[in-house]
């Protein structure tokens, strides 16, 4: 049985996960407005993961004697000023949703809550791999520069990235 505590918190992490939901997917939508095929990939794709993380805690609260809210979301920003921008921004959103996950954890030891700090052990790992991920694309997208063939090569990229961050 989850403490009120625990529960409040696990909810607060699901509006996070909603909003990344949210953001990736007005992500994919300037990208393919702005002709960047490979990046309007990757965030489709990345916007449907963070659902799924976001419906993992729902049904784990709900599973777990709590009960799973789903809140209501802010607007993400719609407008970017370059492939680098969007993936600042998200780098630094995933930056932010690892600090909170962190904070999770902390929580459920603290409480002697074990079974969720087991639970958000994969959230820890997954973390840990969206930040070296989206590292990885900036350093691909500094190396490309801000525009001409090198940007379309780098873009072309991004989507080959997550693979390779699947298998690692």
């Amino acid at each position: 049985m989850l403490s009120k505590k625990v529960e409040d918190a696990l909810n607060a992490q699901i509006a996070y996960e909603a909003y990344a939901s949210s953001s990736y997917l007005s992500m994919a939508s300037w990208c393919e407005k702005e002709g960047y095929r490979g990046s309007t990939s990757f965030f489709y794709t990345q916007s449907e993961e963070e659902r799924e993380h976001m419906l993992k805690l729902v049904r784990y609260i709900n599973e777990t004697g709590g009960h799973a809210r789903v809140p209501a979301l802010k607007e993400p920003p719609h407008v970017y000023k370059s492939l680098k921008d969007v993936f600042e921004i998200a780098l630094q959103q995933e930056v932010d949703v690892s600090k909170s996950i962190n904070k999770l954890v902390e929580l459920s030891f603290d409480t002697k809550d074990f079974a969720t700090f087991n639970f958000l052990q994969w959230y820890v790992a997954e973390q840990h791999e969206e930040e070296h991920l989206f590292t990885s694309i900036l350093d691909l997208l500094k190396l490309a520069g801000s525009e001409g063939k090198n940007l379309l090569m780098a873009d072309n990229e991004i989507p080959k990235l997550r693979g390779e961050e699947a298998k690692s």
